[in-house]
């Protein structure tokens, strides 16, 4: 029995299209015939994840600039009228401000798979750089984006953060008044961030998303166990230990999918601003340049370098060692002197200092997160010793850790 009518309409559209545009390659290039190591666990889900969490921020943006002025006279009250008068408006902001604080959740999770199962490690070390770079991006874009709502935490936190760069030498005073267009954060800084949280910054982490997944499917994914499966392959050039992306990832990342939007809607219906965390108070009340919040502190996911900041009493070391706590990351796969991508076969003294490592990032979050004392000062100056010494200890004891045998294959 031949072909019905709409089976040869769809493969001769599907043609058509293939003889002008490579979409067949394309799909059998980054799903059909991408074969990924059959041993992905838990920690694979956060990298599909940071897709869906991007493809939100982009869809509710686009819905909140339409009814957003970027003035500010206009700025907050347009944010009260999408609240309360737009249709559905509050369902949209929710998902877009908690979806700030997910996408920094499902990030560090993802960096945290990466320093487990070294995934920054030769071959890979471009996929590392780029994503670093997003990382990056994503700071720069939530921290755009905070002064947008022109509520007084967003005013004060904006004018203390564009004030840190006054701290470097000659260029500093310039720098500062480059970056807020004026003397002061005024409405020409509103419209400036604007600018750059809607169009320059998404367009520039869009494009670093596809090279980084471009990236990792030339050289493939790594694995639990750090085994690189393309040595082993079948007679057809298929690895051995791989198994095809579609269907059995794409269904694996759809149950993923499908308990992080549970989660996600959960806090954005019960708990959009998190006790504070997601939204903080002084943020529901307009910018006021005569009233100073009583607490100055940046959201949550940007606490462990303002704790860094913070614990310096030099302020230009601060801004140094700030900007270095995120720096380091790039320097990871130099750094890592081990012949051991995986946790697995590792020593116990990586473990221990990761460990170390990541107890002292969640200190300095909740440090960052609350008013300084002498005694939390201390607690943060030594806390940031123990992060910075992560990575300044590398490559001496990453050099001469004892490591287990890596197998050949990918085991069960």
């Amino acid at each position: 029995m031949g072909m019905s009518w709409a089976t040869r309409a769809l493969t001769g559209s599907l043609k058509w299209i293939d003889d002008r545009f490579p979409l067949t390659k394309l799909w059998n290039e980054h799903l059909a015939e991408y074969y990924a190591p059959k041993n992905f666990n838990f920690w694979y889900y956060f990298g599909s994840l940071a897709l869906v969490v991007l493809a939100n921020q982009i869809i509710t943006g686009i819905w909140l600039t339409m009814s957003y002025t970027p003035t500010a006279e206009g700025a907050f009250d347009s944010v009260e009228y999408i609240m309360r008068d737009v249709p559905y408006g509050w369902l949209i902001r929710y998902l877009h401000s908690t979806g700030a604080s997910f996408f920094f959740i499902v990030v560090y999770l993802h960096m945290f798979r990466g320093l487990l199962y070294g995934s920054y490690k030769k071959p890979r070390e471009l996929i590392w750089l780029l994503g670093m770079l997003i990382f990056l991006c994503l700071m720069a874009e939530a921290f755009l984006g905070y002064l947008l709502p022109w509520g007084n935490m967003s005013f004060w936190g904006a004018q203390v953060i564009t004030s840190l760069f006054g701290a470097i030498p000659y260029f500093g005073e310039g720098l500062v008044e480059w970056l807020r267009g004026d003397y002061n954060i005024t409405g020409v800084t509103l419209n400036r961030f604007f600018a750059l949280h809607v169009v320059f910054v998404p367009l520039l982490f869009i494009g670093l998303v596809i090279f980084h997944i471009m990236a990792l499917h030339e050289v493939g994914s790594n694995n639990p166990d750090g085994v690189e499966i393309k040595k082993h392959k079948d007679k057809n050039g298929r690895p051995l230990d791989g198994i095809p992306f579609q269907p059995y990832y794409t269904v694996k990342d759809m149950f993923g999918v499908a308990v992080f939007l549970l989660i996600f809607c959960a806090v954005v219906f019960f708990a959009p601003d998190m006790g504070g965390y997601f939204l903080e108070h002084p943020n529901f009340e307009p910018a006021d340049p005569l009233k100073t919040p009583t607490h100055i502190a940046p959201v949550w996911y940007m606490t462990p370098y303002y704790a860094i900041l913070r614990a310096i009493p030099n302020k230009l070391l601060g801004v140094i060692a700030m900007f270095s706590s995120i720096a380091f990351f790039f320097l990871l796969p130099w750094l890592d002197r081990c012949p051991v991508k995986s946790i697995r076969y590792r020593g116990d003294i990586y473990k221990i200092a990761l460990s170390l490592f990541v107890i002292s990032f969640l200190v300095l979050g909740y440090l960052g997160s609350v008013p300084p004392s002498p005694i939390l000062t201390i607690v943060a100056q030594f806390s940031s010793l123990v992060y910075f010494s992560f990575f300044l200890l590398m490559p001496f004891y990453t050099r001469s850790e004892k490591t287990k045998p890596v197998p050949e294959r990918i085991r069960g």
